[in-house]
C-alpha cells in the first residue's frame, strides 16, 4: 500500500480555498491509474482532513503551531471527473491562511509559489490501476512548488480562476517521506464540442504523485545496504587487525570469538575498541611469559621467548653488545638472518609479507625492528673502532655542538675592550667599542640505503649484511673527517672566504680589513714550529670589523695545542712535539718541552705530503664548530613493511642511513696554516 503525494490544484474564495483534489486517469511517472470507481469510493475519507503549513521536517512531528484549517463537503464533480473540497480557515495558523486568500485577491501573482500538498495511501493492482484509496493523511501548505499547472475556471468573474497567470498550489520537495516526483494526470476531458478551447487549456489539473511507502522501503534498503557493507568493513578490519597484531594463536582466536559474536548478531564495533583488546591481550601475555625459563640445547625458532631474549639472540647473530637490561639475559643462538625472517613473518614463499598463520612465536617483536637495532648498534661500534683507527682526529681540534633545528648555523665572534678609559671626577662615561664577526654555515644531509634482498635472505648471508653495517659507519665518521679536513685544503690551501672578505689563511696583516697573518710557506722544523706559536700567540682580539680598529686589540696570548699534519709528516713531527724520540746527541730541551705542547694530529684526507698547521684547544678559543641535529653519529633506518613500494616491486628491504651535519668556521685566530711548495 504506498504512500503518495498528491499536488492539488485550489482557487481562493470569500471564506478560504477550493480545491480540487484529483481526477481519474494515469499518473505519469508512477504508473498508476486512478478510475473513478476508486476517487468516488474514497469520498469520505477527504472529510474534516486538517491542514498545516509547510510540512513536518524529517525528524518532526507535525505541530498543533501550524495548524491552519479543516477540509471539508468533499464532493463528486462531473465535470472535472474528480474530487473537490472546501478548505475553511480556523486554528492558530489560521490568519496566516487568510493573509495568502486576502493576497490572491488583491494580487494574482502572490499565489504564484504557494502551494498544497496531500499525503495518502493506495491499494493497487500489478497493473498499476489503484484498486482502493486506504486513507488520506494530511494536506499542507507548503511553499516553492516543485512544478506548474493552472486554476480551474470558475463561473464566478469575481474569481482567481479567470487569471490565465495565476499558477496551482503544488508540493513541497522537503516532506519527511522523500523527495517528490511530481506528474500531472491525465483527465477525462469533456464534450468538446460544448467548450472553446480557451477554457480547455484551463482545464488542465496538475496532479503530482510519490509511492511514499515506496520511496520508505528503498531507504530501508539502502540502510540495510549500508549496514551490510559497515559489517563487512568491520569483518576486514579483525582479519587484518588480528594480523599485524602479531598475537599468538590461542589469543588471537580468544579476541575473533568475541568480535565475530557481535558481527554475526549484525552489530558493528569501532576500530578503538578492537585495538584495546589485542592490547589488553598484549599485557596479558607478556606478563605470562616474562618469567619462562629458556630450556637448550635447540632451535631459538622452537622456543617461547619474550621481546628481550629475541632481542638478545640478535645482538648476538650480529656481534655487538647486549642493551644493560638485558646483559644478564641468555638466549639461544639464532642460526643466521634467515631463520629470523623466517620466524618473525611466516614469509616462507619470500613474497614480502606477514603471514601470521605461519607464525608460532609469542612476540610482539618484528623483524626490521631487530634488525634496525642491531645494525645502528653495528655503526656506532664501527665508529669508534674508525676513531681508534685516527679517523677521529677532527674531534680534538673543533667544537661540537647540538641545535633543535636545521635553520643556519651563525657563530658569533664578539670583540674585546682594548683598553678601559680613565673617568674624571663626576665626567661622563663614553661608550666601549665592541663589535662581533659573524660566520654562518647550513646543516647538510648525508646518507643513502644498502638493500637488503629477498635473495640475501634466503641465501642467509648474515655476514654480508653485518659488513653492509660496518661500512655505512665507516662512511660516516669519512664523511665529517673530510668536511673538517677541508677547512685546510680547499680553495688551493686557503680555506672558505670569511665574512669580512678575507681567506680563512691569508698572509695580510691584521690592521686591514680582512688580512689574518696566520699563512706561511716555511717547511716544518722546530724552529718554524716556534715561528707559528709565536704568531698565533701574538694574535690580537677583536674589537671590531671596522677601519681604525683591525688589529688594535690586545695579544690573544694563547699557544697552539694541536700540530696538524699529513701522514708523510708524523715522524718529523712526533720529534718536534716529543723529544724523546729525537735520535741526535745532546738533548737538552726535552724536560723543557714535556707537558708544554700539545699532541700531533694526523689528518689521513690530506694527500699534500708538505703542508701542515696548528690549532689551539677548541675548549680555550673555538675556531671550528661541528654542527649536529638528531646526533654526531648516523642513524640506520628499514624500509621492509609489506606495504612498502621497495619491498613490493623490488623483492628488497632498504637499509638507509641519515645525518644531518654543519661545519662553521667561526674564528680564524686559533688557527694557523703553512702551505709548502
Amino acid at each position: 500500500m504506498p504512500d503518495i503525494q498528491l499536488q492539488l490544484t485550489a482557487s481562493p474564495t470569500p471564506e478560504g480555498f477550493e480545491v480540487l483534489a484529483i481526477t481519474t486517469g494515469p499518473a505519469k511517472g508512477h504508473d498508476l491509474t486512478f478510475p473513478a470507481y476508486a476517487l468516488q469510493d474514497s469520498l469520505p475519507l477527504w472529510d474534516e482532513i486538517p491542514c498545516s503549513l509547510d510540512h513536518p521536517g524529517y525528524f518532526e512531528s507535525p505541530s498543533v503551531k501550524n495548524f491552519c484549517g479543516i477540509f471539508h463537503n468533499p464532493r463528486w464533480d462531473d465535470t472535472e471527473n474528480g474530487i473537490r473540497l472546501d478548505l475553511k480557515p480556523s486554528g492558530p495558523a489560521a490568519q496566516m491562511l487568510l493573509q495568502l486568500r486576502n493576497a490572491a485577491k488583491s494580487d494574482p501573482a502572490a499565489m504564484k509559489w504557494i502551494g498544497f500538498s496531500a499525503w495518502l495511501s493506495v491499494t493497487r493492482k500489478a497493473s498499476g490501476e489503484v484498486t482502493r484509496i486506504n486513507t488520506v493523511r494530511s494536506i499542507d501548505v507548503v511553499i516553492d512548488p516543485a512544478r506548474g499547472g493552472k486554476f480551474l475556471q470558475s463561473p464566478d468573474s469575481s474569481s482567481l480562476l479567470n487569471n490565465p497567470d495565476s499558477s496551482s498550489l503544488l508540493d513541497n520537495p522537503t516532506h519527511p517521506k522523500g523527495n517528490k516526483l511530481m506528474a500531472e494526470p491525465t483527465s477525462n476531458p469533456p464534450d468538446p464540442a460544448s467548450q472553446a478551447p480557451a477554457v480547455k487549456e484551463q482545464e488542465t489539473v496538475a496532479l503530482a504523485l510519490q509511492g511514499a511507502q515506496e520511496k520508505i522501503e528503498r531507504i530501508e534498503q539502502q540502510g540495510q545496504a549500508a549496514k551490510a557493507v559497515l559489517l563487512q568493513m568491520c569483518a576486514q578490519l579483525l582479519v587484518t587487525g588480528l594480523a599485524s597484531s602479531k598475537l599468538p594463536e590461542p589469543s588471537q582466536a580468544i579476541i575473533r570469538k568475541h568480535f565475530q559474536a557481535l558481527l554475526d548478531a549484525g552489530k558493528t564495533f569501532e576500530p578503538t575498541e578492537l585495538q584495546a583488546a589485542i592490547d589488553e591481550k598484549r599485557e596479558e601475555l607478556a606478563a605470562l611469559t616474562a618469567s619462562v625459563t629458556v630450556q637448550g640445547p635447540g632451535r631459538i625458532a622452537n622456543m617461547v621467548v619474550t621481546e628481550d631474549r629475541l632481542a638478545v639472540a640478535v645482538d648476538d647473530m650480529f656481534g655487538v653488545p647486549h642493551d644493560e637490561k638485558v646483559k644478564n639475559i641468555k638466549a639461544v643462538p639464532l642460526t643466521g638472518i634467515r631463520e629470523l625472517y623466517m620466524m618473525l613473518t611466516g614469509d616462507h614463499q619470500l613474497r614480502g609479507g606477514y603471514y601470521p598463520e605461519s607464525v608460532h612465536l609469542a612476540t610482539t617483536a618484528d623483524f626490521t625492528g631487530l634488525v634496525k637495532n642491531a645494525l645502528n648498534k653495528i655503526v656506532a661500534q664501527q665508529w669508534e673502532y674508525m676513531g681508534r683507527a685516527g679517523y677521529d682526529w677532527w674531534q680534538k681540534i673543533v667544537k661540537i655542538e647540538h641545535f633543535n633545528t636545521l635553520n643556519t648555523i651563525t657563530g658569533i665572534l664578539m670583540g674585546t675592550v682594548g683598553t678601559l678609559p680613565s673617568v674624571e671626577e663626576r665626567g661622563e662615561y663614553t661608550e666601549l667599542v665592541v663589535g662581533d664577526s659573524p660566520e654562518t654555515a647550513s646543516f647538510t644531509k648525508y646518507g643513502g640505503y644498502i638493500p637488503l634482498t629477498l635473495e640475501l635472505i634466503d641465501r642467509d648471508e648474515t655476514r654480508k649484511l653485518k659488513a653492509y653495517a660496518q661500512e655505512l659507519g665507516n662512511a660516516a665518521l669519512r664523511r665529517i673527517s673530510s668536511l673538517v679536513a677541508a677547512v685546510f685544503s680547499s680553495n688551493s690551501g686557503v680555506g672558505p672566504t670569511m665574512t669580512d672578505t678575507g681567506a680563512l689563511f691569508n698572509a695580510t696583516a691584521v690592521t686591514t680589513a680582512g688580512g689574518h697573518a696566520n699563512l706561511l710557506t716555511t717547511a716544518l722544523s722546530a724552529a718554524q714550529w716556534e715561528t707559528v706559536c709565536q704568531a698565533v700567540y701574538n694574535q690580537p682580539l677583536l674589537v671590531k670589523n671596522e677601519t681604525g680598529y683591525y688589529g688594535t686589540g690586545s695579544k690573544m696570548a694563547v699557544e697552539p695545542r694541536f700540530l696538524l699534519v699529513p701522514r708523510a709528516l708524523k715522524l718529523t713531527a712526533m720529534k718536534i712535539i716529543y723529544p724523546a724520540m729525537e735520535n741526535t746527541a745532546q738533548i737538552n730541551s726535552e724536560n723543557l718541552q714535556r707537558g708544554q705542547i700539545g699532541d700531533v694530529v694526523v689528518v689521513p684526507d690530506w694527500t699534500d705530503a708538505t703542508d701542515w698547521a696548528a690549532v689551539i684547544d677548541p675548549n680555550i678559543v673555538p675556531g671550528i664548530v661541528v654542527g649536529e641535529r638528531f646526533g654526531l653519529k648516523p642513524e640506520i633506518y628499514i624500509a621492509g613493511n609489506e606495504t612498502d613500494p621497495a619491498v613490493f616491486m623490488n623483492d628488497e628491504h632498504r637499509i638507509k642511513v641519515r645525518m644531518f651535519n654543519a661545519v662553521l668556521v667561526q674564528d680564524f685566530r686559533p688557527l694557523h696554516k703553512s702551505n709548502v711548495a
